[in-house]
């Protein structure tokens, strides 16, 4: 039988060898959370389906903006005092829902929407900041989307707006979209735009 002196020491011992094994396993634990929640992480393209070759694809549509009757499909939301007083409506802000179709006839099938916001920021002439996202309703583009973010000059023959991402089958995306102006009417105010947009995606 040991000595009490001796149990005392065994006993010592087990209990710090005990807390060792805490101590290691909480830091294992904490170090595994750590790598769970971090920040920033390299990941493997080919899990995201990036090791796949680029494609461009070319997307022809037309965009109605509608600011007139009684269903506008573009709505002023903001503006500056000196607004209606600027020739180019500088400082106006405009939402927009503005469909887009295959054909310029109104009537023509609906292919998706342009939905964002255009502002005048422009005081020498008519341009606009385009913030928008197009939301494709058709085909197997059905639910993706691409995003502009660019300036319009809407008076001239051509403009040209970059794409600087998108969702879905257009992940990834990057590339450019070409207006130009099919009708508008300078009464209402009402424009359908021919829009030609080339984009790389996976």
């Amino acid at each position: 039988m040991a000595e009490p002196g001796t149990q005392k020491i065994t006993q010592t011992f087990i209990i710090f060898f005990i807390l060792i094994i805490r101590t290691v396993a909480s830091t294992t634990t904490t170090a595994d959370d750590h790598d769970h929640h971090a920040f920033s992480r390299s990941l493997s393209q080919k899990k995201l389906g990036l090791n796949k070759r680029e494609k461009l694809s070319h997307l022809h549509f037309y965009f109605h903006d509608i600011v007139s009757g009684r269903n506008p499909t573009a709505i002023r939301v903001a503006e500056a005092k000196t607004t209606n007083n600027s020739s180019t409506w500088f400082g106006a802000v405009v939402m927009m829902d503005d469909p887009l179709t295959v054909g310029p006839e109104p009537s023509s099938k609906i292919v998706g929407r342009a939905q964002g916001i255009y502002a005048s920021a422009s005081q020498f002439e008519l341009g606009f900041l385009m913030v928008l996202n197009y939301v494709f309703t058709e085909g197997k583009y059905n639910c993706s989307t691409l995003s502009i973010l660019g300036r319009n000059a809407v008076l001239s023959e051509v403009r040209e707006m970059p794409i600087v991402g998108g969702s879905g089958l257009f992940r990834f995306a990057r590339g450019y979209a070409q207006a130009r102006t099919h009708t508008v009417d300078f009464k209402t105010g009402d424009a359908v735009v021919e829009y030609n947009v080339y984009v790389l995606h996976y």
